[in-house]
């Protein structure tokens, strides 16, 4: 499956059964999946797994993809964002240090834009709220567009 496709589909799995408990809320379901060369890294299983999940992503430019479902009764729209994310050149002792200062166990990609990103990324390209976990704009757009949700700004 397409790794835009797959995330979408995550996320409608996820919001599925919310949305058939309360048919009348928009419920909103999302998936963030990390992917170098269209091969997805999930959530590391230990420490040995997220060190090795970030020596291969240090120095390269990998995708990060968030799926969204928003459903409503039979209403459903789906969303993705894609945005590049380029790791600086790390040795395995700054792998380590970034690790020591994170929980990565329970992050796509064993990383976190959030938390001490700027010790591992060098740039992103694309939509950094996407990176965090759920894409902002886009998601804010839809709702107004397909529920005539409008979400206030942030402050």
């Amino acid at each position: 499956m397409p790794p835009a496709e797959l995330t979408e589909t995550n996320a409608r799995i996820k919001a599925a059964p919310v949305a058939a408990a309360h048919p009348d809320a928009v419920v909103l379901g999302a998936d963030t999946l990390v992917f170098l060369d269209s091969e997805p890294l999930g959530k590391p299983v230990d420490l040995a797994d997220a060190e090795a999940m970030l020596a291969r992503l240090v120095g390269k430019t990998h995708q990060v993809i968030t799926g969204v479902a928003l459903l409503r009764g039979d209403a459903a729209h789906a969303l993705h964002a894609v945005t590049d994310v380029t790791f600086r050149p790390l040795t395995r002792a700054g792998i380590r240090r970034y690790l020591s200062l994170i929980q990565p166990l329970d992050k796509a990609g064993a990383y976190a834009a959030q938390e001490h990103g700027e010790e591992i990324i060098a740039r992103t390209a694309g939509s950094y709220t996407n990176v965090v976990g759920l894409p902002m704009d886009e998601v804010g757009a839809a709702l107004a567009d397909r529920f005539g949700i409008h979400p206030a700004p942030a402050p």
